[in-house]
């Protein structure tokens, strides 16, 4: 990791409690148009269509935020913070990452964040003029709960966002460079030849070699062949990912950073989480030992009566 200059975070959406189912990017992803998806796309498609309803089956990607019979203390916010905001879910190997829980520190952006929002040919209008509007409005959201600019700029990103299929997300190893050039071909390679299992992913970059926890750039890849539940579910989780909630936890409840797909949407406590990490009296750099007594008084003032 020093060796590259900077500290890595990967985060990604990878399916678990539902059985498998019978120099800087500057333009949109651009590969030959084709009149139908491909064959592989079309296969990814009907996947994932039979994922989703697996998973509504059962009761998961619930949209309410929690209610009366997701109950949390104090206690457990600053436990969960402590657990998603200062420790990665995957470490960095010579075959690319590995998915091995280990201790970080607190990282988030400090300057403007600026979601570069890039589609592949695949994707039609109407459907990128839905996930414009809704990443759009997400946007507005985070940046309200943190107090931190965070916005569409299709003209300097710092942050980019891939909705791409099968074929165009295997094209991207040109872009994926120029965004994060610190990559290494086998975490390039990771992205490009992403598994069915891995439903979205996103990468963020920070220290610059300093050490000080500061996000500089970001890059997400979300599936064109999501059905709309799980396509705004990844874009929910990766982008708050990126932005300072890297790992998992499955006693984080409600809350989005639990791969048990309970929830699709940014919950009530994930929204806590966030305006928790964006407070000025938590620092990027900060570690587990000097975050956890403010993270502790964060919590108590955010949640009513004592744990």
């Amino acid at each position: 990791m020093a060796a590259l200059g900077f500290a890595l975070s990967l985060a990604a959406c990878v399916g678990g409690s539902a059985p498998a189912p019978v120099p800087q990017p500057t333009r949109p992803v651009t590969p030959t148009p084709t009149a139908a998806p491909s064959p592989a796309s079309q296969a990814a498609s009907s996947y994932y269509a039979r994922v989703q309803s697996v998973l509504l089956s059962r009761g998961l990607l619930r949209t309410d935020g929690g209610g009366p019979d997701t109950p949390f203390t104090d206690r457990m916010l600053a436990d969960n913070f402590m657990t998603i905001a200062l420790y990665d879910e995957y470490a960095r190997g010579p075959g690319g990452p590995v998915q091995r829980q280990t201790p970080s520190l607190l990282r988030r952006w400090d300057q403007p964040v600026r979601v570069g929002l890039r589609f592949g040919a695949s994707v039609p209008p109407a459907q990128r003029s839905t996930d414009t509007a809704r990443i759009a409005s997400y946007l507005a959201r985070l940046a309200s709960l943190t107090s931190h600019p965070i916005r569409l700029d299709d003209a300097n990103p710092n942050f980019w966002v891939y909705i791409v299929s099968e074929d165009e997300r295997q094209a991207l190893a040109p872009e994926i460079r120029a965004a994060l050039p610190g990559l290494t071909p086998a975490e390039v390679a990771g992205i490009v030849d992403m598994p069915l299992s891995t439903y979205c992913l996103v990468y963020a970059l920070s220290g610059n070699g300093t050490g000080s926890g500061v996000y500089s750039q970001a890059f997400a890849v979300i599936r064109a062949e999501h059905p709309d539940l799980m396509r705004l579910s990844c874009i929910h989780e990766e982008i708050a990912q990126g932005l300072g909630l890297a790992n998992d936890s499955p006693r984080a409840r409600p809350s989005i950073f639990n791969d048990d797909e309970e929830f699709a949407l940014l919950t009530a406590q994930d929204e806590m989480m966030l305006r928790i990490l964006y407070n000025p009296a938590l620092r990027p750099g900060m570690t587990e030992t000097e975050a956890r007594p403010i993270v502790n008084a964060l919590a108590t003032q955010m949640v009513a009566g004592p744990s």
